[in-house]
């Protein structure tokens, strides 16, 4: 499946949206409904070709997942750190220490987005990338937050402390309640890979290591849903903060 091909209705629709360049939008044979109806006009109005092909093809391009439709989207293109920070000056970061599932990244970059996440950073190697995956995961949601890739994530933390950042890391074993901790301010939430959790240098890079208590028998929880929890703790950390 090709890296720079988009499927999903909300995922295409957004992508039409952010005026990101679309090379071709694929639309299956009989899909005639509202929102393959919104899609068409997005497409006709941004001068996309549109091709209506058979349900089977679009099948075989997109794993069977495509709800109808997909688009051949331009190549990705990363942001930098400076396009973070000059968005505002208490800036809120998520850094992924080597997350590997795309459906957690896509998950985790629909909760940027609507929690207000000025970006998400991610390490060059040994991390999932943006692909058609994440993006359908995401809702659209990737054509919205910026994502950037570093080669040293301790170096990148270090640069962003020296910025006035505050580093705080997820961590299952940490002995403050995230209820507890100051999340107000300029700040860089770290969310460990699925299992292992931070790196060692990770860790040791922190300002603050926070945990979600937990009660029940199953003693964590995916990449994912501990990032919502925490994401939505400091927007509103931040929004009472700041009335």
């Amino acid at each position: 499946m090709d890296d720079n091909l988009i499927f999903g209705r909300n995922a295409v629709m957004e992508l039409l949206k952010s005026g990101r360049s679309v090379n071709k939008i694929f639309i299956a044979e009989g899909s005639r409904d509202g929102s393959i109806q919104k899609i068409f006009s997005l497409a006709k109005t941004a001068g996309v070709v549109v091709e209506f092909v058979k349900r089977d093809k679009l099948d075989k391009l997109c794993d069977g997942r495509h709800q109808g439709v997909a688009a051949l989207a331009a190549a990705i293109n990363y942001s930098t750190l400076e396009e973070i920070l000059e968005l505002d000056e208490s800036p809120f970061i998520v850094l992924l220490d080597e997350l590997e599932d795309p459906q957690n990244f896509g998950a985790i970059l629909r909760t940027a987005e609507a929690v207000g996440v000025h970006g998400v950073i991610i390490p060059k190697r040994r991390s999932v990338q943006l692909n058609a995956t994440v993006f359908k995961t995401s809702a659209g949601a990737a054509e919205y937050v910026k994502v950037v890739q570093v080669t040293n994530v301790a170096q990148t933390l270090k640069n962003l402390r020296g910025r006035g950042l505050k580093i705080v890391g997820a961590d299952m074993s940490a002995e403050i309640n995230f209820r507890q901790a100051n999340l107000t301010g300029g700040i860089v939430l770290i969310i460990g890979s699925e299992g292992k959790g931070m790196r060692r240098l990770t860790r040791e890079n922190c300002d603050l290591l926070i945990k979600i208590p937990m009660v029940g028998k199953i003693n964590s929880l995916n990449a994912s849903a501990a990032g919502a929890v925490l994401m939505y703790e400091i927007f509103f950390q931040r929004s009472y903060h700041n009335e």
